[in-house]
Formats: structure tokens, C-alpha cells, sequence
């Protein structure tokens, strides 16, 4: 492992999750760094970046865009709704 490696720190995060939620999917991902309100080292960023990405809370769309995505409270109350429900891949239909 690298030693230069800088790793984000969580108000680091929350930072750049606030600036996302707030400017949802109008910056690609250069664009959004140098707009942050707080400055930080590119190497950073994208760590901080790629975590948002795996952890599903963030998406990039097909022009490079970063958009919010994660949205609990709204996908809890879309499940309650009888016309609206999950089916896992495996449960069979009945015919």
C-alpha cells in the first residue's frame, strides 16, 4: 500500500455528500471537485468519490454526471405501497 495515500476523513465525506445532494447531477467528477466548498487533494476526492459509488449513494450517468441516488425513507415508503412491491428473482410465478 502506498503511504502517500490520503484517506477522507468523515466530515470530509458528509461534505462532499451535502454538495452532491444539493447539485444533483449538474457537475462530472473534475468539475465537482474544483466547485467544493472545502479543498482538498484530488487523490482524496476520488477515494471519497469511489466510496459513494460502491456504497450505493451516488450514480454516474452516460454523459459523466454525478447524480444522487439514495433516498431510504422514499424506497421504504414506495415498498408499502400494495402496486408496488419487490419479487426476488426467485420466486416463481404461478400459472
Amino acid at each position: 500500500m502506498n503511504t502517500l495515500t490520503r484517506f477522507p476523513r468523515l466530515d470530509t465525506i458528509l461534505m462532499i455528500e451535502k454538495f452532491i445532494k444539493e447539485h444533483d447531477g449538474e457537475y462530472r467528477k473534475k468539475q465537482l471537485w474544483e466547485n467544493l466548498p472545502k479543498k482538498m487533494m484530488y487523490q482524496t476526492y476520488s477515494i471519497a468519490i469511489d466510496y459513494l459509488l460502491v456504497s450505493g449513494k451516488i450514480s454516474v450517468d452516460a454523459e459523466g454526471k454525478i447524480g444522487w441516488i439514495f433516498y431510504p425513507k422514499e424506497a421504504q415508503e414506495r415498498l408499502k405501497k400494495a402496486h408496488l412491491f419487490w419479487k426476488s428473482p426467485n420466486d416463481k410465478q404461478k400459472m
